[in-house]
């Protein structure tokens, strides 16, 4: 009678423990977290060759303002006032013309006012801005 409890020791458990297989699973849940972007961005495929020309994105004309006020227009430098002569003509062929305006962080306000009034001239009505993301 010294120290005997009602429980019986001897008898084994009836139920399992979950906590070890939890840990496990939260782990491996960490695990393909982490992996899974690294995995994606490293996918290497080759695709097939075919004969076509690549496709341009019709409509689209790449304006590029420079730090100094220099003008490109499809990496081509072009004044000011031919910029209006050329963009006319190029919105008389294509009327859905969209304008991509590039410009360094550097470059002044006053050059892109002026930029953009010649864009109104020259009666463009579509313009984007590119970024480059963070």
């Amino acid at each position: 009678m010294s120290g005997s409890t009602t429980d019986d020791h001897n008898q084994p458990l009836s139920e399992i423990n979950v906590t070890p297989m939890v840990d496990i699973m939260l782990v491996l849940l960490v695990i393909f977290i982490l992996l899974a972007p690294m995995i994606t961005n490293a996918l290497q495929i080759d695709l097939p060759q075919a004969k076509a020309e690549p496709l341009l994105e019709p409509g689209i004309a790449e304006l590029t303002v420079m730090p100094d006020g220099a003008l490109k227009l499809d990496q081509q430098m072009i004044s000011q006032t031919a910029l209006v002569t050329q963009l006319s003509s190029l919105l008389a062929n294509q009327p859905e013309l969209v304008v991509r305006l590039n410009a360094d962080e550097n470059t002044h306000y006053q050059t892109l006012a002026e930029v953009l009034s010649t864009l109104q001239q020259a009666g463009i009505q579509r313009l984007a801005f590119a970024v480059q993301p963070k």
